[in-house]
């Protein structure tokens, strides 16, 4: 139920690209700005999904592991730090992203970025930047995203009409 719930979540954002391999996603994301990123469908079939984010060193794609309840990156050897883990993988997405201009972090560490890509004996910051999109995104879905963005207007939600607060949810 988890992973069909955060499949549908996925499948709404706009940058999850399905069933493209890692060869498609490194081509993808080749000619991308570094730390742009997408969600995939893993190769592996121990795992669901994988982030390929574009790094200064290539393509890196990082396996995204689910035990009965969460979600969280595939943790590396070398790394003393535990990951934090999620009940949602975009969660765990905008926690690995610098936190928007304006908003107000009130005890946030998001955007902090304490994991670490390590590939051919370099260590790489993880920076998610730019989802890159699969397609336009429906009006729905921007007005959604935006309004959900804003953390200063959370408070207010108890003031808005049942519809609209179960439409503000469904992201």
């Amino acid at each position: 139920q988890l992973v069909l719930t955060n499949l549908h979540k996925l499948q709404e954002s706009g940058f999850y690209w399905g069933s493209i391999n890692g060869k498609e996603a490194n081509a993808t994301l080749a000619s991308e700005a570094n730390g742009t990123f997408l969600i995939r469908d893993s190769s592996d079939n121990r795992h669901f999904f994988t982030l390929s984010v574009k790094t200064a060193s290539g393509t890196k794609n990082l396996r995204v592991q689910c035990d009965s309840s969460t979600f969280f990156l595939q943790t590396d050897p070398k790394s003393l730090l535990s990951v934090p883990h999620f009940d949602c993988v975009l969660k765990l997405v905008h926690h690995y992203m610098p936190p928007s201009k304006g908003a107000s972090c009130g005890g946030n560490t998001r955007g902090v970025s304490s994991y670490y890509i390590y590939s051919g004996g370099e260590k790489i910051p993880l920076e998610l930047l730019k989802p890159l999109s699969t397609s336009m995104s429906t009006l729905q879905h921007l007005c959604r995203k935006t309004v959900n963005g804003h953390l200063d207007i959370s408070s207010k939600r108890d003031q808005l009409p049942h519809p609209l607060k179960e439409f503000l949810q469904d992201y």
